[in-house]
């Protein structure tokens, strides 16, 4: 049994150990952040781009599907971007299966009529999910250069023009914008997404980038070279992020990327924690996949060292969702086993881990928000550490299916377009299987976890108490946000007006 314990202890210290190395690369790129914004007081390429001496082909491309909130604004947004119609060559990519089909049709047919260089792209499958549409989309494209925007996303007129000029050189193969979000203030969730997500953008593609290290597209709000993606395999559907993928295999191809700070496109927050969670597993999953995919010929490449180790870093990020679990499970029976310790073992030992793992990742998020003037929701990331906790072990499912799979379904995060409805049946059905799924789970977990606090408070631990108290408030947490989204929804359908027709 000792030695048993013994081995839960290592694991324990093991997972808190990894999660302080995450802590202490973030505090890494907040001190180049910092030395940016400080010293040298300028940003990556500063903000007037190079002179375009001719304006080329560019091919504007949305993917979409059963998107009937958002897809017309979309469609709206770029049709209107401030470029030359003989230069442009718009695909609209629709694999919709409901309302949307024909919301598209009517908008795409309406500023064909008015001489707009659009057109509407569909198949009669849904083979490869979005890497299957664009690589289809790519077959028939006109352009030298490939923007690419999400349902969600509105990008302004002079879009094009911010960030074409910056391909002035031959090896930029890809140059990403700015996210800015339409709903950052409607409720904490949005708040917190919206804190966390800033600086992965301002801060580790600007650090990254600037350094010369890998950095990621991300999606949309960017736009690449036709022959980098070409040159690079194309996109490819064996991973749920095909874009990461294509990323790291243009960048190892000795393709440059550039990101632009000082662009931004508004983009849509999810609203709901179901969404919310939906969109970060695949992330989680993908992630994962790309590493298993793409570490072994990044790593026997000629590439220099501190381009690996970073590459690595960022490519494995989401094992810390294992290591938060690990902690978590371990968290009981170390207790057990270390129940004699003196309180300086703990000051000298344990505090340490915990403000490398947990204060460090707060610090960087908090520095962020109050550095760019988001003092006002700043307590918000106070929430992060238990909303962390209460997802660990959905994340960490998604760790699994990401180096035991290939592929795999891309389930897409529905947008609202800022309206009231609560989205299709279809939307609703999955999620309110991921609330209760997410409840099965997190509901075990909260009760496991009142087994430490319990036992420190009988031991009169009282200086371990608040760390330990982290771990069932976070599954509460998000057992009560869950239930009244579920709850919530109940009542919607239920006083929701039946049709008569």
């Amino acid at each position: 049994m000792e030695y048993f314990l013994d081995i839960l202890t290592l694991l324990h210290f093991s997972g808190i150990a990894g999660l302080a190395l995450y802590g202490i690369h973030r505090i890494w790129f907040l001190i180049c952040w910092l030395s940016i914004r400080l010293i040298r007081k300028n940003k990556l390429h500063g903000t007037k781009p190079p002179a375009l001496d001719d304006h080329p082909k560019v091919t504007v491309q949305v993917p979409l599907y059963n998107e009937p909130l958002v897809a017309e604004r979309v469609i709206d947004a770029v049709v209107r971007l401030d470029w030359p119609q003989e230069k442009l060559d718009i695909q609209i990519l629709d694999d919709s299966t409901d309302v949307t089909r024909e919301i598209v049709l009517k908008r795409v047919a309406k500023w064909a009529d008015i001489g707009v260089p659009i057109q509407l792209i569909r198949r009669t499958g849904r083979d490869g999910y979005k890497a299957g549409a664009l690589r289809n989309g790519m077959a028939l494209c006109k352009g030298e250069f490939i923007a690419l925007f999400d349902a969600d996303f509105v990008p302004d007129p002079d879009f094009l023009e911010k960030t074409i000029p910056w391909f002035n050189k031959k090896n930029v193969g890809m140059v990403q914008a700015r996210w800015t979000f339409i709903n950052a203030n409607q409720s904490w969730l949005t708040r917190l997404q919206a804190l966390l997500l800033s600086p992965h953008f301002s801060i580790e593609h600007q650090i990254r980038s600037d350094r010369g290290l890998f950095f990621n597209f991300n999606g949309t709000a960017g736009v690449w070279r036709k022959q980098a993606i070409e040159t690079s395999g194309g996109w490819q559907d064996d991973t749920v992020t095909e874009d990461l993928d294509l990323s790291y295999r243009a960048q190892i191809k000795g393709w440059r990327f550039l990101y632009l700070d000082h662009v931004s496109v508004l983009s849509e927050l999810p609203t709901t924690l179901s969404h919310f969670r939906a969109q970060q597993e695949r992330w989680t999953k993908g992630a994962v996949q790309t590493a298993i995919k793409i570490i072994p010929s990044l790593l026997c490449s000629p590439l220099s060292l501190k381009i690996k180790l970073e590459g690595m870093a960022h490519l494995m990020a989401n094992l810390c969702w294992l290591f938060a679990l690990v902690v978590t499970l371990t968290l009981y029976p170390v207790i057990i086993h270390r129940i004699n310790i003196g309180i300086y073992q703990i000051l000298w030992f344990d505090l340490p881990l915990f403000m490398f793992s947990s204060g460090a990742i707060i610090c960087y998020y908090l520095m962020h928000s109050l550095m760019t003037g988001h003092r006002r929701f700043a307590w918000i990331i106070g929430i992060l550490p238990l909303l962390s906790i209460g997802l660990s072990p959905c994340f960490s499912r998604c760790v699994f299916q990401g180096i035991f799979q290939k592929g795999g379904e891309f389930i897409r995060t529905p947008k609202l377009g800022l309206s009231h409805t609560r989205g299709s049946a279809q939307d609703l059905f999955h999620s309110c299987a991921n609330d209760i799924w997410a409840l099965l789970v997190n509901v075990p977990f909260m009760l496991y976890s009142l087994l430490p606090l319990t036992l420190t408070w009988q031991q009169g631990t009282w200086v371990a108490l608040p760390f330990i108290s982290l771990f069932p408030m976070g599954f509460f947490l998000v057992i009560v946000v869950d239930l009244y989204n579920l709850i919530k929804g109940y009542w919607h359908d239920l006083l929701k007006p039946c049709d008569t027709s």
